[in-house]
């Protein structure tokens, strides 16, 4: 895959060069609250992208790194479908840019590589997240319980949510 165009955002594969860049957006307190981590957060990003099972896409807008957006399929046919993960920086929340992440890569899974099913599974709290993911079509499936551990080493729910091809709208005209 090369680049994959959205309404406001460019999705490209994320390279050792951009590694810095995002481990500076995830150590942002705000990114953090959700994507934990070590203290070693460019060795993270760096040990996903050498992972074969999920593919890591820097998005870009206006010539700028301001996130990640990573997903992975599960390829049992009886159970195929892809999973979504996404971060991006504070200065870029609440501009649109994350549903056109999410919705970009969403219509690549559906359309090109043919998956019927999608899941994102945000922070139960995290009611930015679960908003964005909505506005792109995905509907709550229920609360996974207990789901994550979070930095005060307490346990926190997770919402998981799914997308049908059928129910995502189409790539607009032009």
């Amino acid at each position: 895959m090369t680049e994959l165009q959205g309404a406001s955002v460019v999705l490209r594969p994320t390279t050792a060069e951009d590694v810095p860049a995002l481990a500076a957006i995830r150590a942002t307190p705000e990114v953090r609250a959700w994507w934990r981590g070590g203290e070693d957060l460019a060795s993270e990003i760096t040990a996903d992208l050498d992972d074969p099972g999920t593919h890591c896409l820097t998005i870009r807008h206006e010539g700028r790194i301001v996130g990640m957006i990573q997903w992975y399929a599960e390829e049992e046919p009886d159970y195929r479908h892809a999973g979504i993960d996404i971060f991006l920086a504070p200065t870029a929340h609440g501009r649109g840019l994350g549903p056109d992440a999410v919705r970009t890569l969403a219509r690549h899974l559906v359309d090109t590589l043919g998956h019927h099913r999608l899941v994102i599974d945000p922070a139960a709290a995290n009611t930015a997240a679960i908003r964005a993911y909505e506005k792109v079509g995905f509907r709550p499936v229920g609360i996974m319980r207990q789901y994550e551990r979070g930095p005060d080493g307490t346990w926190h729910d997770g919402l998981l949510m799914d997308l049908l091809a059928d129910e995502l709208p189409p790539r607009p005209a032009g």
